[in-house]
């Protein structure tokens, strides 16, 4: 949790450095682990402090709350969405496709890059991001 240290619109505060965890609800926690870590790469969380815990690449991340009747997440009863980063969205869609796990990528190139969605076991939406150009703004 970030200290402000000026309530002050435009003051000096103290800010946060990016995200350290993103915590959610599963029906099988151990299961759904795993299947992020089978096929997106993100190590499950280390059972001691000895172990290595998955390490982001630096880059852009966007912080957006959408209105709660948004259909961009699919399934009105999901309340989040992910989004990853990844460096050839093509290649990553083939290797999940691969794995018999269904991918959409969205046809239009946006200023910020390109698309595609799919879902983990638990339905939940997740959104792959390939940045257009370096640094690409959110």
């Amino acid at each position: 949790m970030a200290v402000i240290s000026s309530a002050v619109p435009g003051g000096n505060m103290e800010k946060v450095s990016g995200i350290g965890g993103f915590f959610f609800r599963a029906r099988d926690p151990a299961a759904l682990s795993q299947w992020y870590n089978d096929y997106l790469g993100v190590a499950v969380v280390p059972s001691n402090y000895d172990e290595p815990g998955w390490r982001q690449e630096a880059g852009p991340t966007a912080f957006a709350p959408f209105p709660e009747t948004t259909a961009y997440f699919g399934d009105a009863s999901k309340t989040w969405m992910i989004n990853f980063r990844v460096r050839n969205l093509d290649e990553m869609a083939a290797q999940l496709r691969a794995a018999g796990i269904s991918v959409e990528i969205d046809r239009e190139r946006y200023p910020n890059g390109r698309f595609a969605h799919l879902s983990d076991p638990e339905g939940n939406p997740i959104e792959l991001w390939e940045p257009a150009g370096r640094d690409a703004p959110c």
